[in-house]
């Protein structure tokens, strides 16, 4: 008898052992990234080394520098201390960014959660019932009780990942996080690009506006001219008219640029977190922007690898690879171990005494037979689902 209970841990402890060596394996395809297209060029013709020079202000010609990346703050090439400022300002405000990041650190808590799953479980009960009993189970005529039972006791169950379900379960949701940590690097990019776009449109509409001022100036001492030359019989009433509408015209076009203008600064407020009814101290004029003399150029296939949105859906075809194991696991044999141990009594002191000691353990296996071809074709959608994300 000795023997015996002596065997029954050490087999316990074998199988135990056993299972958690095949534990090692995970069925389900291993993700591979896709190469890169293997393209030196984004046109047939070569591209130009520099761009055409004009004799204007900033009018220098820029000179293309290949495989050179792009810097991460790449405003500050505009050496604009009002860009700067006010892109400092969205990046802390923007209720859009402030979104993607949540959810970034709503992804990664989620893999934390599951990883959870790959550790044993434990859980602490403890319970008081009063209950009376039929003595017929038992061979008496009367009914036992009543009485009270205190029980205290510690569970621990551990489902073991033979083949990988979990684990590629983890590896889905670590994707699903990579995948918003690109979404947010793609928030912050198209973030800082819109707040320069609409700095340097705001620049244009400015540089507009004074044009259209100036030429309304010029226009109208011409008109001044016409009708002085009118009354002194040197101009004909026709070329007054037609200066006169001249001058209609161009001050026509002046209100909508001043409405485009009002638009862009409630664009930038926008963009920075504010309302549009606090807009910015920072205004923008295209001769406090310097364009820079030397401009980065990837080439495709690093472009790639560097652009959010493929690197996101990249992560997408990642966590779909890894459902094809989740779902391939499911439909394998499931091995879980049980154990517990504690004490019941009449009374609460008799918790403390080992003669009230129960204790057990288990092992359960669990292999599906028949579930109406569920397994199969959920299995089927987890790699159409890995085709389509291959495909996008």
């Amino acid at each position: 008898m000795n023997e015996a209970r002596i065997r029954r841990p050490i087999l316990l402890g074998a199988a135990v052992a056993a299972a958690l060596a095949l534990a090692g394996c995970m069925v389900g395809p291993d993700f591979e990234q896709p190469a890169a297209p293997d393209v030196k060029g984004y046109t047939r013709e070569p591209l130009p080394a520099e761009t055409t020079a004009s004799k204007v202000a900033a009018g220098e010609a820029q000179r293309f520098i290949e495989d050179r990346d792009i810097p991460g703050q790449w405003w500050t090439l505009f050496h604009s201390p009002q860009i700067n400022s006010l892109i400092e300002q969205a990046l802390q405000k923007n209720p859009s960014l402030q979104a993607a990041q949540a959810s970034l650190r709503q992804a990664q808590e989620n893999v934390y959660a599951e990883e959870g799953v790959l550790l044993p479980t434990a859980d602490l009960n403890a319970q008081s019932a009063r209950e009376t009993i039929s003595g017929a189970s038992f061979g008496q005529p009367r009914s036992l009780g009543p009485f009270t039972i205190h029980t205290a006791s510690v569970n621990v169950s551990y489902g073991i990942d033979l083949w990988g379900g979990e684990r590629r379960q983890v590896e889905s949701l670590q994707a699903q996080a990579d995948y918003q940590r690109f979404q947010l690097e793609a928030t912050y990019l198209t973030l800082t690009s819109n707040v320069v776009l609409a700095a340097v449109q705001e620049a244009s509409l400015r540089a507009q506006i004074n044009a259209t001022q100036d030429i309304i100036q010029i226009e109208g001492d011409q008109l001044d001219v016409l009708r002085h030359q009118f009354e002194l019989g040197g101009a004909s009433r026709v070329a007054v008219l037609a200066q006169e509408a001249s001058l209609a015209q161009t001050r026509a076009t002046l209100p909508p640029l001043e409405k485009q203008l009002a638009q862009q600064r409630n664009l930038l407020s926008v963009l920075a977190g504010r309302f549009p009814s606090d807009e910015p101290a920072e205004t923008f004029d295209l001769s406090g922007l310097a364009l820079p003399q030397d401009l980065p150029l990837s080439l495709p296939s690093k472009l790639v690898e560097q652009r959010p949105d493929v690197r996101s859906a990249e992560e997408t075809l990642h966590s779909a690879s890894a459902q094809v194991g989740v779902a391939t696991a499911a439909m394998l044999p499931q091995i879980s171990l049980t154990g517990s141990w504690g004490r019941t009594a009449t009374q609460p002191a008799g918790l403390g005494m080992p003669a009230n000691s129960v204790w057990s353990y288990a092992a359960g296996l669990t292999q599906p037979l028949f579930r109406g071809g569920e397994l199969l074709h959920q299995k089927r959608a987890a790699v159409a689902a890995f085709d389509g994300a291959a495909a996008q």
